[in-house]
């Protein structure tokens, strides 16, 4: 086993943000992290051997993605980007960002959130035509409830962070769980495998707990799942360092070739690399 196990040639971050003092932040924003900046976060991608990154509009900034936009820049055509929009933004404005390498909507339904439910439908409408995909953040829970409008989206959907399945554990026959799975099985969904302490109430810094549902999916959708650090682990007291994410990775991703799917093939597919 290599000790460096996400340093692949065309290895991809798949979701991080980047957080400035000087950009305003929304209204309804609950998380305040301080500044991470293009220098920090280049320190971490050498260290963990990473060649791509897909920045993502944290809630802090609400529908502004200033800070976001001028962080991709700085990483060129090795970087993707996924920002919060909706259906009012212009078209001209989609252009625009998909121009500098936007290539999907965030939506993150908890607390702090820009974009809420009654939106998806119509956003994802609007995006559908720059071939962009939705990105999710929500508690995991309500996957069954939401199953259908999700499974008749127009767009590819991302699920963040394993799902977010927040306490109690699930069990792999939950409804939710299965809900998610159904999702897999149709073959438009992908998953992040990223941020266990955002799935449940895991036990730091290795998360055990997450385990039987990472082993369950990578075992039967490999081609549809991406890394993540989620750096900065923003609202984390006791984020993970460069290390623990080698851990996680060594144990999520304990085959070489599995290894280079998720982190290379299917970034590639996902995001256009």
């Amino acid at each position: 086993m290599t000790s460096r196990p996400l340093a692949h040639p065309g290895a991809c971050d798949t979701h991080m943000h980047f957080y400035g003092s000087e950009f305003p932040t929304a209204p309804a924003a609950t998380l305040f992290p301080p500044d991470a900046t293009v220098e920090d976060y280049r320190s971490v991608q050498e260290r963990l051997g990473l060649d791509r990154v897909v920045v993502v509009q944290p809630t802090t900034y609400g529908l502004d993605n200033s800070c976001q936009l001028e962080g991709m820049a700085a990483f060129g055509s090795q970087a993707r980007g996924v920002m919060v929009v909706n259906s009012s933004t212009p078209t001209q404005e989609l252009e625009r960002l998909s121009e500098l390498g936007v290539v999907g909507a965030r939506f993150h339904m908890l607390p702090g959130g820009a974009v809420g439910w009654d939106e998806l439908e119509p956003t994802a409408a609007a995006i559908a035509e720059h071939g962009w995909h939705i990105q999710l953040q929500l508690d995991g829970n309500e996957l069954a409830g939401h199953h259908a409008r999700l499974a008749a989206l127009p767009v590819p959907l991302v699920i963040d962070h394993i799902g977010r399945f927040m306490p109690p554990t699930k069990t792999l026959d939950d409804p939710s769980v299965l809900a998610l799975s159904a999702l897999l099985e149709a073959g438009d969904t992908w998953v992040k495998l990223s941020a266990p302490y955002e799935s449940i109430a895991a036990t730091p810094p290795h998360h055990p707990e997450v385990l039987p549902l990472v082993d369950h999916l990578t075992a039967r959708w490999p081609e549809r799942l991406v890394w993540a650090s989620n750096w900065p682990h923003p609202g984390q007291p006791d984020p993970l360092n460069t290390s623990d994410l080698e851990t996680l990775s060594e144990r999520w991703l304990p085959d070489g070739d599995l290894r280079r799917r998720v982190l290379v093939d299917n970034a590639v597919a996902l995001y256009g690399f």
